[in-house]
């Protein structure tokens, strides 16, 4: 049977490390409480059309900044970046930015921090992004702030970082302040302050950012620099999993499932724990694996069930109990939710 925590899983897809505040385990949530962890930039792959910001998938890259048709200057500069014309961006917006124009200049630091249409040339695009930034504009801010804590481009430099990240977040970059939040979390470069946290996660939430809102919503399931709020922090999660935040996902299935801060719908949970699990949370695989084994919110299935648990397994979350189950069922029920993960994996089964 699923428990109700909707606790705080880490986020592939954060910027800059930073811990909150544990809660209490609960005997059925193994769901270790986790750092809510970031990384910083690294260079994008080329691709047709980049993201602005990363997927919370569990193997997406970080998020950078991209720039965006704000201006209609740059309009042409942008469609040509979206179709993956890299060669083309790059040659139009070289001739803005000589002539001023900020946005073209943060495209060109985009493209020279990602090798996209142009060789890698860090140093340059830090030349670039700073050209825009000191022009006032913020996603050239987040960018640079980015590299300085990475330090990429020139030497690491944590105090410049902050500034740029408060500059660009008071400008109402989202990723800006999800990721000075971070660093008021981490109590490192910055004092730790939870109040302050909560409020660039909020104004981060707001506009739709989906790693904050996913964060946010543990702070008011704690009560971490805001009052304590179980509908509150279920709204958020539903929020970020509506965005496929996969973590959000898994946490709004299980409070859907316990009718926790929101109207139980088994239904609704079982399909959402699915969709994680397709997207290889093996949170999301082991409460699958319960559901279909006990027949509580689906229909018993024990042998895709177990094929859930086996996968799950293989990615490091055993279950005890689980292991049980499937030494009571029959050896030919057995190999046949072996083969199925084996196929799924497309991998032997280890663990």
């Amino acid at each position: 049977m699923l428990a109700a925590p909707l606790a705080f899983a880490a986020s592939a897809s954060a910027q800059l490390p930073a811990t909150t505040t544990p809660a209490a385990p609960t005997a059925e949530a193994e769901k270790p409480r986790a750092k809510v962890k970031a990384k910083p930039p690294a260079a994008r792959k080329k691709s047709a059309a980049p993201a602005a910001e990363a997927k919370p998938a569990a193997s997406a890259p970080p998020a950078t900044a991209t720039p965006t048709a704000e201006d209609p200057n740059v309009d042409l500069v942008y469609g040509a970046y979206q179709r993956g014309q890299y060669k083309t961006a790059f040659d139009l917006a070289s001739a803005r930015a000589q002539a001023g124009d900020p946005k073209a200049m943060t495209m060109l630091g985009e493209l020279y921090a990602n090798e996209l249409g142009v060789k890698r040339d860090e140093a340059s695009a830090v030349y670039w992004y700073k050209r825009a930034a000191d022009a006032g504009d913020r996603e050239a801010m987040f960018a640079l702030a980015m590299m300085r804590i990475a330090g990429r481009g020139g030497p690491l430099d944590r105090q410049e970082a902050v500034k740029l990240l408060a500059s660009a977040a008071k400008l109402g970059e989202p990723k800006a302040a999800y990721n000075l939040a971070l660093l008021y979390l981490d109590g490192q470069t910055l004092p730790q302050d939870f109040k302050r946290a909560a409020e660039l996660l909020r104004m981060a939430a707001d506009a739709g950012n989906a790693e904050a809102q996913y964060a946010l919503a543990s702070f008011y399931r704690e009560g971490t620099g805001v009052e304590k709020d179980l509908e509150k922090a279920v709204q958020l999660l539903q929020a970020a999993a509506l965005a496929d935040n996969v973590d959000a996902e898994v946490e709004y299935a299980i409070a859907l499932y316990n009718g926790t801060g929101t109207p139980k719908n088994q239904t609704a949970a079982v399909a959402l724990l699915r969709k994680a699990a397709t997207q290889g949370s093996p949170i999301a695989q082991n409460r699958l694996a319960r559901v279909l084994i006990s027949g509580q919110g689906a229909p018993m299935d024990k042998i895709e069930g177990l094929k859930w648990h086996l996968i799950a397994k293989t990615a490091g979350r055993g279950d005890p109990s689980l292991d049980e189950v499937s030494a009571e069922m029959s050896a030919e029920d057995r190999a046949k939710a072996e083969d199925a993960a084996r196929h799924w994996l497309g991998k032997p089964l280890t663990w």
